[in-house]
């Protein structure tokens, strides 16, 4: 029987709610129940697919090709629980689903409505593809309050009171401030945010206080006295050094067992926090730096590529070391610059992405580590500027490129459809952004005695894709000759999946994103292997 509970926001937005909810769900899978986690986001946008990574941040890809919040990466990452489509959705999603079956006739002639349709169709969300899970932990994105959020919070309410008080849980994240020029914490901004909330239907029954210091008790009585909940339910969290302390902060705070406590269970089995503790002491006390590049166009948003940034830091925690990330940006890379702001990195990183903007700085970037020896790893995208950075300067095709950015170029980059034998375009495409590209989980099959294959230990991989233009692997025979292997193809052999370059320490491309498969608890080895490369590096 599943047991759900919800989190919502009040106050201001990015206060960790999703970090909370992962954080919650480890302590409940660690003490014995299999546990789910979803996300249900306010905006209009079907998906966040096709939206720009200042407006939203990374997208995150799951096994099933869903393209998702990032706050997914979070669930992955801490409980190691493969999300799946079912687990996110968007309000665009939601009415896109109502209108397509108004559309057909699915509602017999009735008048469409926010209530009950809108809420119906969440509803059924919330209760899709459930099976023999313990607990359903719903993520509410967006803050209380929210014109946007205000179907998701009346469906959640309407839910339990249709499945009873007893089997779900209302968990309410606030910000409580700590004013300087008073030496105050005041209270006040949880007050009001928990009275919208229970304006519209919804007393919580745990509320997370994120602050940048220890609550006091006084404080703490008083939230409680105001906000109708017991003074145990109240839960504090302190900034934290580490996102790596969450689950054991949490864990000192009891959250867990208040939410045993009120479904009327007892744990299975001790939580073991030690990995956890281990890792923390490792990030925290490693003092050995590496520096690692990142050239891309959204370096300076840190959540653009939030999942690649942990996946390095999980890295670094596999070889003992501290990761600095330089981040540089692309759009202004100049030649005569690469030199100097390159002099004390140790590995170089070109990250995926879309678009003409910056590919020029990541070429000349690219070239730059093939002819240093510096370790390289390109990823996606990544992948495919250094396809074409060897065409042009060893293969010696100056007019080499992708036509995702240049419809004239030679097409060592193209749709799959877009070339014949001899390397011409032949077609194009007029097809939507969304939901066109090769997503989720792809097999690869890897070459006996290669870099890769050592790497993972295998002869046959599957990891995570998110792109719609693919290397041209008609010149894979002129690319061998000269010293750039296809490691790794498809298994039908008509797609290059990894390339790796002979008489280099360390330099691979890969089509697919390892960064979304990568934990804290078990580093990737993509990961490991670069980050081992760059610390010897020198």
């Amino acid at each position: 029987m599943a047991r759900y509970i919800f989190v919502t926001g009040g106050v201001v937005s990015s206060l960790g709610k999703g970090l909370s909810s992962a954080s919650l769900a480890y302590l409940l899978k660690s003490q014995g129940y299999k546990v789910r986690l979803r996300k249900m986001d306010p905006y209009l946008n079907v998906d966040p697919g096709t939206m720009s990574p200042f407006q939203h941040g990374e997208v995150f890809v799951t096994d099933d090709g869903a393209e998702t919040d990032l706050d997914l990466g979070h669930y992955e990452r801490f409980t190691n629980i493969s999300s799946k489509q079912s687990d996110n959705i968007t309000t665009g999603r939601i009415y896109s689903d109502v209108i397509k079956k108004e559309r057909k006739g699915g509602y017999l002639g009735k008048t469409v409505q926010v209530i009950p349709h809108i809420t119906n169709r969440i509803k059924e969300f919330i209760k899709k593809d459930i099976t023999n899970e313990d607990f359903v932990i719903c993520e509410i994105g967006g803050t209380v309050g929210d014109i946007e959020s205000l179907p998701f919070v009346e469906a959640i309410r309407q839910f339990s009171n249709e499945h009873g008080k007893s089997k779900t849980l209302f968990i309410h994240l606030t910000f409580v401030p700590f004013l300087k020029s008073s030496d105050e914490i005041k209270t006040k901004p949880t007050q009001h945010s928990v009275k919208e909330l229970r304006s519209i239907g919804i007393q919580p029954d745990i509320i997370i206080c994120r602050s940048q210091q220890s609550i006091p008790l006084d404080q703490r009585k008083k939230i409680s006295l105001f906000c109708n909940v017991p003074i145990d339910n109240v839960i504090e969290t302190v900034d934290v050094r580490t996102i790596y302390e969450a689950p054991i902060s949490f864990f000192k705070q009891k959250l867990d067992k208040q939410v045993l406590k009120f479904f009327k269970l007892k744990p299975k089995k001790r939580p073991n926090l030690n990995p956890w503790k281990k890792i923390t002491k490792i990030v925290l006390n490693t003092k050995k730096p590496v520096n690692i590049a990142i050239i891309g166009k959204y370096v300076n948003l840190k959540d653009a590529y939030k999942s690649l940034d942990e996946a390095l830091v999980h890295g670094g925690i596999a070889n003992n070391v501290k990761v600095n990330l330089v981040r540089i940006e692309s759009d202004n890379l100049k030649n005569n610059e690469i030199k100097t702001k390159l002099k004390n990195v140790s590995g170089l990183l070109i990250p995926g992405g879309f678009g003409k903007r910056g590919t020029e700085g990541k070429i000349s970037a690219i070239r730059f580590a093939r002819e240093n020896k510096i370790p390289f790893l390109g990823i996606c995208f990544g992948m495919q500027m250094a396809i074409v950075e060897f065409a042009r300067n060893k293969l010696k095709i100056k007019k080499a490129g992708s036509t995702e950015l240049d419809r004239k170029c030679y097409p060592v980059i193209g749709l799959i459809n877009e070339w014949d034998k001899d390397g011409k375009i032949i077609k194009g495409t007029d097809k939507d952004l969304g939901g066109t590209m090769r997503l989720g989980l792809y097999e690869a099959k890897l070459r006996n005695n290669s870099a890769i294959n050592r790497i993972y230990k295998s002869s046959s991989i599957k990891e995570r894709h998110r792109h719609r233009y693919e290397v041209n692997n008609k010149l894979k025979n002129q690319f061998e000759n000269k010293g750039l292997i296809f490691s790794g193809m498809s298994p039908d052999n008509k797609l290059p999946e990894i390339i790796e370059l002979q008489n280099h320490p360390w330099f691979i491309g890969v089509q697919f994103h390892p960064e979304f498969k990568s934990r804290p608890l078990s580093p990737h080895p993509l990961f490991s292997s670069f980050i081992k490369a760059s610390k010897n590096y020198k």
